[in-house]
């Protein structure tokens, strides 16, 4: 469909004004963004782009005219990955190193790309594991083992189910054309909006969505219907629709292919939820790397606007509905949804306390709907074809499919829908080709990162919550690692730990402690006696899972926690053969 990816040398010139076309000013900047709904990010990326860093003149004219005081915005600004403040700073290269890409080469790459004259710096998983290993230059992303061998090219299409599986919301994605307006309706897009400004009420949407059994694809699981009911019926006005498109957990990179191939289902999805809800306005607050994402969504939003689909009278009726996107710059606590929102509204990106709950306290303190991409691109299927049907993908008696980001030691690496409750094994072994020639599975993460481990005797869990929340994990957002018995899983966890001591936002100490120390325990340092090793490890496990603010230092102990429970041979050796004498 696409053809071969071209191959893309690395180009540090710095970004031109267009031909005939000034330099912008901080004041023609500011001027442009300051009186726009959720100004500061783009505002910030605006300045980034033209100067390639943030300078300090430009911090202070954007703390004058938005009246942020300039120690708030510093702060703000040094919080994100993506924002440099060193002159040149964002046209360094950035490699991942996150687990799979560690798996797959990055140090390789990053030596490759010094001996080529570059300075590249590590960054955090940017959510292409089906791609080892990506790099990121400004708005470029290209992937390679080496310098010499870094390609462009679109997200890759997830291949076809197995026979009598049926999808939802990559039913029609690999037909050619599916990313445009025209592509779009002619598979019946928009028929779902179509039918229920014209001949359903609001609560009518709602009934069926949550007849559906639809539950949040985030990561949380909340039912959506009844999350729309609860904004519908909040005081206050404007309602916000909010999708989050921070897909920041690593091992997940789901929403990226719905985002990039099926992007009005999305758009469709969200004015289906303002519809419902009696919100007027809405944003796709997306993550910075990926950056080609952003101009396909700001098409499809073009696209709907100009079809009458999207803004002022859509379809004829007094349903109104405004669709922005805002661009995040590089911080994984953002996929949290109050996080996010402080984001959003130009704030410092911490967890707010709850209650209240974004529902009737969101964006603007004001009721506000936050689901995931995949959460609202299931609403148009679903609508289109009924609560029934969506009910009856599942097996089980669970509802609906889930999309799972598969990545590692696994023969087809990609995502694949899934019917909610298919048997892990069925999909590792059947569906995407099994392990590696010569090898066997040792371990899986779950939900990313977030869910820890799951050994190889409990690898016959079915895909749903009970299941696999039953071996001490959950599903979450879906992003499945697979590590076969050629790893160290010791120093596996050790680096997945160090993410989450690196992404923790400061805000509460349990968590910004916590995951430090735990690091330094993987690190070799702490007690040599296995008993009491262990017994620190754990200590601070239930520490952080007890009074930690946010579901990062709630969820990063699973890590350890799964690590002592299906491989005490390897931590027993650990602790005797590299742990230091005395306690770190």
């Amino acid at each position: 469909m696409f053809g071969p990816p071209p191959r893309i040398a690395l180009d540090f010139s710095h970004p031109k004004p267009r031909d005939g076309m000034p330099t912008p000013t901080n004041a023609d900047l500011v001027a442009r963004w300051k009186d726009e709904p959720a100004p500061l990010l783009p505002l910030l990326h605006a300045l980034h782009e033209r100067d390639g860093h943030l300078s300090e003149d430009a911090l202070r004219d954007v703390s004058r005219q938005l009246r942020i005081p300039i120690a708030d915005l510093f702060g703000i600004v040094t919080f994100y990955h993506h924002f440099s403040r060193d002159a040149g700073g964002a046209e360094r290269p950035r490699v991942c190193t996150g687990p799979v890409c560690a798996m797959r080469g990055a140090d390789v790459l990053v030596a490759s790309l010094r001996a080529a004259g570059h300075d590249p710096q590590a960054m955090p998983c940017p959510g292409r594991c089906d791609q080892p290993v990506p790099v990121i230059q400004g708005d470029t992303v290209l992937t390679g083992r080496t310098a010499a061998t870094l390609t462009s090219g679109p997200s890759p299409l997830p291949a076809p189910p197995p026979d009598g599986i049926e999808e939802c919301v990559f039913a029609g994605i690999r037909t050619p054309g599916r990313a445009t307006l025209d592509g779009y309706r002619s598979q019946g897009g928009y028929e779902a909006l179509t039918r229920a400004v014209g001949e359903m009420t609001p609560d009518e949407v709602i009934g069926v969505v949550d007849r559906s059994g639809l539950a949040g694809r985030g990561g949380a699981g909340f039912p959506t219907g009844r999350k729309w009911r609860a904004v519908a019926e909040a005081p206050g006005e404007p309602r916000t629709i909010v999708c989050n498109a921070d897909e920041g957990e690593p091992g997940c990179f789901k929403d990226r292919v719905l985002m990039d191939h099926d992007p009005h289902g999305l758009v469709e999805g969200m004015a289906l939820a303002a519809y419902a809800t009696g919100a007027v306005r809405g944003f796709i607050y997306l993550r910075y790397e990926y950056p080609e994402t952003f101009d396909v969504l700001e098409g499809a939003i073009a696209e709907a606007v100009a079809a009458g689909l999207m803004g002022d009278g859509i379809l004829g009726t007094g349903f109104s509905f405004d669709l922005m996107v805002r661009r995040g710059a590089g911080a994984y606590i953002c996929g949290e949804e109050t996080s996010l929102l402080n984001s959003l509204e130009g704030k410092h990106p911490f967890p707010r306390n709850r209650p209240p709950f974004p529902v009737t306290h969101g964006y603007d303190n004001l009721p506000t709907v936050v689901n995931n991409v995949e959460t609202l691109a299931s609403v148009p299927p679903i609508l289109a074809r009924g609560a029934d049907w969506y009910q009856g993908l599942g097996r089980g008696g669970h509802a609906g499919t889930k999309v799972i980001s598969l990545s590692g030691d696994i023969a087809r690496p990609g995502n694949y829908e899934v019917p909610i409750g298919l048997p892990l094994r069925e999909l590792l072994d059947d569906w995407a080709g099994g392990p590696l020639p010569g090898r066997c599975f040792q371990a899986v993460t779950m939900a990313g990162l977030s869910g820890g481990f799951l050994g190889a005797r409990d690898l016959s869990v079915t895909l749903d919550e009970p299941s696999i929340r039953a071996k001490e994990s959950f599903l979450g957002a879906g992003g499945i690692m697979v590590f076969d018995d050629s790893r160290n899983m010791i120093a596996v966890t050790r680096e997945s730990m160090e993410f989450f001591a690196e992404e923790s936002c400061g805000k509460c100490f349990p968590c910004r402690i916590g995951t430090q120390r735990l690091v330094e325990r993987l690190d070799g340092k702490g007690p040599r006696d296995l008993d009491a090793w262990v017994d620190e490890v754990t200590d601070l496990s239930e520490v952080m899972k007890k009074t930690s603010a946010c579901g990062l230092g709630q969820a990063a102990p699973l890590l350890t926690e799964s690590l002592l429970r299906y491989f005490p041979d390897q931590v027993r050796e650990f602790v005797a053969v590299r742990g230091p004498q005395q306690k770190g």
